[in-house]
C-alpha cells in the first residue's frame, strides 16, 4: 500500500510532466482566446458528467469568485449545477440533451464552452459541442484516452493521454486552475510580467 501511494503521486506528476511538454505553446495560444472573448463581454459555459460534472463547478467558482488576486466576477456558468433543469430535461427529451438545451437557452455567439470528458464520447457534451458550434460559440475540449469522437468536434482539445480517470481528471483540473491564473493575469494584473487590463499580453 505505501507504493501504490507513492506510484499515484509519480504516475501524476509524470502525466501532468508529459502534458504540458506536449501541449505548451498550444495552452498559451488558447487560453488567450478565451481571455480575449471574456474581455469583449463574452461567457464561458462548461460541461460534463461525473467528476469532470465537478470540475466544471470548481472552475467556474474561481472565475465568477476569484482565484488568486480581488478583481471583479467574470462570466462563467456551470451546466451541470440546476438539478430542476437537468432532471426536466432528462425526463422531457433525453439525457444526452441535457447541457444542448442549457447552451441553447444560455449560450451567445462569441462565447466559450468548454466541454469535459475523460472519454472523449459523453453524449451530452457531445450535442452541446453541435449545438454551440451552430451558435458560432468556441468550443474547447477536455479530454481523455484517445480524445474520442469530441476531438474531431471541438474547436481546440486538450487531450490527456491516459486510460486511467482518476489521472486523467487531475490532469485536467490541474488544467483549469492555469486558465483561471492566465485570466485573472492576462485581464488584471499589473505586474512586470503581464500589463493592465485590455493590453493583453504576446
Amino acid at each position: 500500500m505505501r507504493e501504490l501511494i507513492y506510484y499515484s503521486f509519480l504516475e501524476s506528476a509524470d502525466l501532468k510532466r508529459e502534458f504540458i511538454e506536449e501541449n505548451r505553446e498550444k495552452i498559451f495560444s488558447v487560453f488567450k482566446e478565451i481571455a480575449e472573448r471574456v474581455k469583449s463581454g463574452n461567457k464561458i459555459l462548461l460541461c460534463g458528467n461525473g467528476g469532470s460534472a465537478a470540475d466544471c463547478q470548481h472552475i467556474a467558482a474561481e472565475l465568477v469568485g476569484r482565484f488568486n488576486m480581488e478583481r471583479r466576477a467574470l462570466p462563467a456558468v456551470a451546466l451541470t449545477t440546476d438539478t430542476s433543469i437537468l432532471t426536466a430535461v432528462a425526463n422531457d427529451y433525453s439525457f444526452d440533451r441535457i447541457f444542448e438545451r442549457q447552451v441553447e437557452a444560455l449560450g451567445q455567439e462569441g462565447d466559450v464552452l468548454i466541454g469535459i470528458s475523460t472519454s472523449g464520447n459523453s453524449e451530452n457534451v457531445i450535442k452541446a459541442v453541435e449545438k454551440a458550434k451552430k451558435m458560432g460559440i468556441l468550443t474547447v475540449g477536455f479530454l481523455g484516452r484517445d480524445g474520442g469522437k469530441l476531438s474531431e468536434m471541438v474547436d481546440h482539445a486538450f487531450i490527456v493521454k491516459s486510460f486511467s480517470t482518476p489521472r486523467i481528471q487531475e490532469v485536467h483540473i490541474t488544467l483549469g486552475h492555469v486558465l483561471c491564473d492566465f485570466i485573472e493575469k492576462y485581464l488584471f494584473s499589473y505586474n512586470s510580467y503581464f500589463p493592465p487590463f485590455g493590453e493583453g499580453r504576446e
